[in-house]
């Protein structure tokens, strides 16, 4: 998914990022941004700090806490933009690198700063056009800090960032145990999207930022709206930006929805209200968060179960192996879970989904089966009456799968 859906009139979506976006054209975006202010770290940590710009990979961790805690190690540090994009539901940040790769350059020079270089870890398929543009930079005088691309692969876990720490350090791209934060050991990963919106702090001001989105979570992001609506693809938003607007700016729905995934596959379940405002506080009593930008609509017709299973069972062949609750729990749990959206149920089917969904939540070597559980139980509650149904032997969806 690779388009940018336009924003209609009148509404709440708004263009800072994707705004006559400039694509490889380095001319372009100098003409568009001019050139980067010259920062030290205190200042971007400050700068960081009070726009209250948060990570925009999915766990949504204040920026200017991650940046203090690797210059506290007071160490060379690793510094690398994360463009891995393991989530299939997800297409903003290839959009990113597409329709502005600069501002992400920009802002890893910006955290970069006082390192022996930096890496941006994104797909190989996009290096060509990176490697050139990374050309044109250094011919510029652009880049105080060397940047080497690193090869991401397509796996879920990959962007997770001990596997991005431990595939650019020539390792595996796989999770590791966390007893130590990759930040207290000097390195720093971050979202290619939270770079970019730093590389616009730094040129516009804190005030600017703060401009869009709401008073405790300020700026915008980029959402990817996929399902059945006209113009699937990339919208970028202010937080507290409704559902409908979101959809809207994908051309509106061309069915009649019935829920909603919010915050990719490790997300949660919504219902399909229009009014219901994209912000960490509105979706917190529903499980959710706004995550990595994913509006995945669901239409009247489709059933739920059925969705979350068929997402079950592919985030169980995306374990990195390492650990009991990946290997053996997530199989067993999506293989339950199939067994009640496909109607092989039995009357203790649905507590025994539960059951396991709680004995694989923290206990693995990384968050996957903590995602995985968190979206099993938002299922449970967004689509209990299809568990009645399901129970009984049908389907209140209409052409459910069979």
């Amino acid at each position: 998914m690779t388009s940018v859906a336009e924003a209609p009139p009148g509404s709440s979506v708004r263009l800072r990022l994707l705004a006559d976006p400039a694509g490889t054209r380095l001319d372009t975006h100098l003409t568009q941004h001019g050139r980067l202010p010259a920062a030290d770290p205190a200042q971007v940590i400050g700068m960081a700090r009070d726009a209250g710009l948060t990570g925009r990979g999915g766990a949504g961790f204040p920026l200017w806490r991650k940046l203090g805690a690797v210059t506290a190690t007071r160490r060379p540090a690793v510094v690398i933009a994360n463009g891995a994009e393991g989530e299939p539901a997800s297409g903003k940040d290839k959009v990113l690198l597409a329709y502005a790769p600069n501002l992400v350059l920009d802002g890893l020079q910006l955290v970069a700063t006082g390192a022996p270089d930096a890496v941006l870890y994104a797909p190989g398929a996009a290096h060509p056009a990176l490697a050139r543009l990374l050309d044109q930079r250094r011919s510029a005088g652009l880049d105080r800090v060397p940047v080497r691309l690193v090869a991401a692969p397509d796996a879920f876990v990959a962007g997770e960032e001990s596997a991005v720490a431990s595939a650019v350090a020539g390792g595996g791209a796989v999770p590791a145990d966390k007893l130590v934060r990759i930040t207290e050991a000097g390195t720093l990963v971050q979202n290619v999207e939270t770079l970019a919106h730093l590389a616009m702090i730094a040129r516009y001001g804190p005030g600017w930022f703060r401009a869009a989105g709401t008073y405790d979570e300020p700026g915008t992001f980029l959402a990817t709206v996929s399902g059945p609506v006209v113009s699937p693809g990339v919208v970028e938003a202010g937080y507290g930006v409704t559902l409908g607007e979101l959809i809207a700016a994908a051309g509106g729905v061309t069915r009649e929805l019935s829920a909603v995934l919010v915050g990719g596959y490790h997300g949660a379940w919504v219902p399909a209200d229009p009014r219901l405002p994209v912000s960490r506080a509105a979706l917190t009593p529903y499980g959710g968060s706004p995550g990595a930008g994913v509006i995945m609509a669901l239409p009247v017709g489709a059933c739920g179960l059925v969705e979350t299973a068929r997402i079950a069972g592919y985030l169980a062949e995306q374990s990195a192996g390492q650990c009991g609750p990946c290997v053996n729990g997530l199989p067993r749990l999506a293989s339950t879970l199939a067994d009640l959206a496909h109607r092989r149920a039995r009357p203790g089917l649905p507590a025994e989904v539960e059951r396991l969904a709680r004995l694989v939540t923290g206990r693995g070597a990384c968050r996957h089966p903590d995602g995985t559980a968190r979206l099993i139980h938002s299922a449970m509650r967004a689509f209990h009456a299809d568990v009645i149904a399901h129970l009984n032997g049908h389907c209140v969806a209409e052409g459910s799968h069979r």
